[in-house]
């Protein structure tokens, strides 16, 4: 009986895309430089096994469609136009909710992620913790698309800007 062969979508995971495809590895690092994080194994296993394409785009600060439709073209799948899961992971206006005076914690992720760990674990422990109206500020070098999507699926609220080259992520717990 004959395996078939994954389908390319924004939903796709990376862990299962290079699993499947293990020729795009060099393609995907290609794309952007954010990507070359994903050749440290702890990140390999830990990242890859959460993250879709969709997410990886917005790490990668690509469009999804470009991206999804590079990946397929190498290995012979048709393109596609038109996915309909667009996601902002940034916004340009401050929510009401968000304010200095409310920030309880802050939390650089940035040395960990460049380390080759991941700070998920930590960051979820963090959130946890917060009191209703307290809010993590989290720092990160991209756009932590996997946790931003991990929280909102828990009840909590983010706002997302990117600062000088670095992502400020603000956490709270819906009231």
């Amino acid at each position: 009986m004959s395996k078939t062969k994954l389908i390319i979508t924004p939903k796709t995971r990376i862990g299962e895309l290079l699993e499947a495809y293990p020729q795009l590895e060099d393609v995907l690092m290609g794309l952007s430089p954010a990507f070359a994080r994903l050749r440290n194994p702890i990140l390999r296993k830990t990242v890859a096994r959460v993250a879709s394409l969709q997410q990886a785009a917005a790490i990668g600060n690509l469009e999804v469609d470009i991206l999804v439709n590079r990946l397929r073209k190498e290995i012979g799948q048709e393109e596609h136009s038109g996915f309909d899961e667009h996601k902002s992971y940034l916004s340009a206006n401050d929510p009401e909710w968000l304010s200095p005076g409310r920030i309880s914690q802050r939390y650089d992720a940035t040395p960990l992620i460049n380390s080759g760990g991941s700070p998920m674990t930590e960051i979820v422990s963090k959130v946890n913790n917060l009191l209703p109206g307290e809010i993590l500020e989290l720092k990160t070098p991209f756009i932590p698309a996997p946790i931003i999507d991990l929280l909102k699926e828990k009840g909590f609220r983010i706002f997302s800007r990117k600062e000088e080259g670095i992502v400020l992520s603000y956490i709270t717990k819906s009231e």
